[in-house]
């Protein structure tokens, strides 16, 4: 919004100081993070004290964990706080015609509503369960499903590389969206460059670092759908679902979070940059630039949020603010196409839910083979098996965290490590 007042002021009244201030990315990122962070800090006391007076409180259970039940009525749903940090930055500082901004404006809403609804269900309607989980999975599905349609039908969504790579990968003049440019290089030789639509995607730790899904399970390229949509469909939910599972201590969602979208910005910074994009050998992802906005406003928004919610925490984010968040970072590494980069980059998250996976499918297994169910870990999730041996749970956030930036470290080594 205020890109497009700048311009008509310029056109309107002419030049004046500061008026091309906008048209810098790392201005327009810059001040997404500052007001994003000092919205979620300023209208987060309000939220809280409203959330006070509705008495939307976390009701807890015994699970013999420390310190527990001393958080028995703390207000939840904060996610609010979250999303309204990084929507209104966004659609003050983005541009707002970007067919990339808009798909994670849709999905920061689409998660949010339905984290919303099952929180509204737990806490108003006094239904333990919440949304049943068809609803929420149904809800995720869809997601994965239109991200999974933009990418591969909508012609803003493109691989910029030269007419060469093109055809050395098998990609065909029939995918390509609009015109043929050339450049004369200093050396006399012409470079041809074009957009093309393709499920392009970059694989890390290989020498080309490019692959195309229809190569990889050798279907045709117009059945590549097959393959591609339930593809990003399993991502979107099993994100999703890591990120609310890893939401059980304070600050440890929302600093993971916070740190795999700092590093998102990195990778959405140079796949946009044609120069870094080929120095790196990776894909040229053109529009791309207003993710670095978006994440930047991610980032604020997270750290905003810990200013409430580090321990003790005064607000808990509920499914409001762990479903979207999870939702909003697959959707984000998905059209980065960093997709295969997500079991590193959001290690913590995987790990969180393979120790649930590991401990359920452990338990039914011994309790058939032997009688009685038997448990791998003291209790899943992860964090809580700290938990259950004595560990505090600021040393246990904390140690997450350093992983958390360990695993962000070495994903964005990944750009040079081929």
């Amino acid at each position: 919004m205020l890109i497009e007042l700048f311009e008509w002021l310029k056109a309107t009244f002419g030049d004046f100081p500061g008026a091309n201030l906008l048209d810098f990315l790392s201005v327009r990122t810059g001040s997404a993070i500052i007001v994003s962070l000092l919205l979620s800090i300023v209208t987060g006391g309000r939220i809280i004290r409203y959330l006070r007076r509705q008495q939307i409180g976390e009701s807890v259970r015994d699970l013999g964990l420390e310190g527990q039940m001393e958080k028995k009525g703390t207000p939840t749903m904060g996610g609010l706080i979250i999303l309204l940090a990084i929507l209104l930055p966004c659609l003050l500082f983005a541009r707002l015609d970007n067919v990339y901004l808009l798909t994670m404006l849709v999905a920061t809403v689409w998660m949010g509503a339905i984290g919303f609804v099952d929180d509204y269900l737990k806490i108003k309607r006094k239904n333990k369960d919440g949304l049943a989980g068809k609803f929420k999975v149904m809800g995720q599905i869809g997601l994965g499903l239109l991200i999974a349609l933009i990418m591969l039908f909508n012609e803003q969504v493109v691989v910029r590389m030269t007419v060469a790579e093109a055809e050395s990968v098998g990609i065909t003049d029939a995918q390509r969206v609009g015109d043929v440019s050339a450049v004369t290089l200093s050396n006399g030789a012409v470079l041809e460059r074009a957009n093309y639509q393709t499920t392009l995607t970059n694989v890390p730790f290989l020498k080309n670092g490019v692959m195309t899904y229809a190569d990889v399970f050798n279907i045709g390229r117009q059945l590549v759908w097959i393959i591609f949509i339930p593809l990003i469909v399993f991502i979107v939910t099993a994100v999703s679902n890591a990120a609310n599972l890893t939401d059980g201590l304070d600050g440890l969602a929302t600093g993971t979070s916070a740190i795999v979208a700092a590093t998102l910005a990195v990778f959405a910074y140079v796949g946009s940059n044609a120069i870094a994009a080929n120095y790196l050998g990776i894909l040229h992802l053109p529009g791309t630039q207003e993710l670095i906005v978006f994440s930047g406003c991610l980032v604020g928004a997270c750290l905003g949020f810990l200013w409430h919610n580090s321990y003790p925490a005064a607000v808990f984010m509920g499914d409001t603010g762990s479903l979207a968040l999870g939702g909003i970072i697959a959707a984000l590494a998905i059209l980065l196409r960093k997709e295969l980069l997500i079991p590193i980059l959001c290690g913590i998250f995987v790990i969180e839910n393979v120790s649930v996976m590991a401990q359920v499918g452990y338990f039914k297994y011994t309790r058939k083979k032997y009688g009685e169910g038997r448990r791998i870990l003291r209790m899943s999730p992860l964090h809580h098996h700290y938990q259950k041996a004595g560990m505090s749970e600021v040393k246990i956030v904390i140690r997450f965290w350093i992983i958390g930036i360990l695993l962000a470290v070495a994903t964005i080594l990944t750009l040079k490590f081929r």
